[in-house]
This record gives C-alpha cells, sequence and structure tokens, in this order.
C-alpha cells in the first residue's frame, strides 16, 4: 500500500494543512488540534549527517546530559560534523567528549558507511527512497535502530506518513486519546492505516495527548 503512495507520500503538504484535513476527518484529532495548535517540530539540524549523529549521542540520556556531551563532541570536530571529520578524531578525544565505547563505534561505523555509500544522506538521493528503504539502509548501522531511523524520517526529514507503532509515548497517547487501553505496537499498527497518507502527524497529537492527559490529571488532584 506505500509503494502506491510513492517514496514520499503527502509531499508538498504543510504540517498544519495535513492537521486540518485529519481535524476535518476525525473528531479526537479535531479536539486535539483545537487542544495544541497545529504541529510545531524542532528545526531540522543543517545536515542529515549532523542530525543522526546528534540521535546516537542522545540516545539513552536526559536532556541536559546529552546536550552537553553533544556541545563537547561538535566543538572537538571545529563546529562541522562531517564524516571525514569524525573518522579523524582519536579515540581519546571521543571520550573525553563524553561518548561511550558503543556510541563512538555507532558513529564511526555511521562516517564510514556513509562514505563508502551505503546509507545515502544526500537530499537528492533520499528523496527517491521510501521510508522504508531509509529505514532499512540506517538500520544497517551500528546502533541506530527502528525507531531512531522513524525519528530522522519525522523530525528530520518531516516525512508526512511515518507512524512509530512502537513508540511508548505514541502508544499510550493514542489510548488516552481514543480512551481505550493503551495498544500494543502490534495492535497500533493497523490503527494508522486511516490515517494516511498523515501518519506522522497523528503521532505528533499522540505526543502532546500524553502531556494535555497529565495537565489534566495534576489540575483534578489540586482541585
Amino acid at each position: 500500500m506505500s509503494k502506491a503512495l510513492g517514496p514520499n507520500p503527502g509531499r508538498g503538504v504543510s504540517h498544519a494543512s495535513a492537521a486540518r484535513e485529519l481535524a476535518a476527518r476525525e473528531p479526537v484529532l479535531a479536539a486535539l488540534v483545537d487542544a495544541v495548535g497545529p504541529p510545531r517540530l524542532r528545526r531540522p539540524l543543517d545536515t542529515h549527517f549532523a542530525a543522526l549523529v546528534r540521535s546516537i549521542t542522545y540516545q539513552q540520556l536526559a536532556g541536559p546530559a546529552a546536550a552537553a556531551i553533544h556541545g563537547r563532541l561538535v566543538a572537538a570536530l571545529g563546529g562541522e560534523v562531517t564524516p571525514d571529520r569524525l573518522l579523524a578524531l582519536s579515540s581519546a578525544a571521543l571520550r573525553r567528549a563524553g561518548m561511550s565505547t558503543n556510541k563512538a563505534a555507532s558513529v564511526r561505523d555511521l562516517s564510514a558507511r556513509v562514505l563508502d555509500g551505503t546509507v545515502v544522506l544526500d537530499p537528492r538521493g533520499l528523496s527517491r527512497e521510501s521510508d522504508d528503504e531509509v529505514i532499512a539502509r540506517l538500520s544497517t548501522v551500528r546502533g541506530i535502530g527502528r525507531w531512531t531511523a522513524e525519528m530522522f524520517l519525522i523530525f528530520q526529514l518531516r516525512r508526512l506518513d511515518v507512524w512509530p507503532a512502537g513508540d511508548l509515548g505514541v502508544r499510550r497517547g493514542y489510548g488516552l486519546a481514543w480512551g481505550v487501553p493503551m495498544p500494543t505496537a502490534r495492535e497500533l499498527q493497523p490503527l494508522g492505516e486511516r490515517f494516511r497518507p498523515y501518519r506522522s502527524v497523528v503521532a505528533w497529537y499522540c505526543w502532546r495527548a500524553n502531556e494535555l492527559y497529565a495537565r489534566a490529571t495534576d489540575s483534578a488532584l489540586t482541585r
């Protein structure tokens, strides 16, 4: 089904327009759009390679700690996060920046695969690849799994039809918003079909649903 929609379904449509279309056909999403407004995604990094290095650095770390390590890594690279510079950086320099042995191996593997063409990150090449093809290529890199690849598609490439069914926040938010028990990843996967080609936008509102219901619970407890 995804192949019939082309490699980048929804291309050329803004997130705000997609949200309006979804709200017009789904009352639950209409309520979420009314409550939090149009989608607001963080600004993409200047290069796709830098975005993936950042994602690896941030894995399993709290925001402030990850930001500090990432800042030291960028400084060690002279402000230019490129495959060549990263491979030239010594293991000692990576350790001083705060990179674990596994993460250092991951960013080195990513660098090597970008340089040998295994992983395509130039915009023209990526535009020809479907979401599944991008995920498959990125998943060959040590330390990059499906979730990291999906977040790259949603936040860096701005792909509109990614459905991260394994994400705990999306699963929990879907259950809260639609008033059903939190679905498993397997249960959630088919539930997204009716939202094509804008499933990334629905995922974003599922994340916001967690925040909305947490605030509502806090408000009820303080009454």
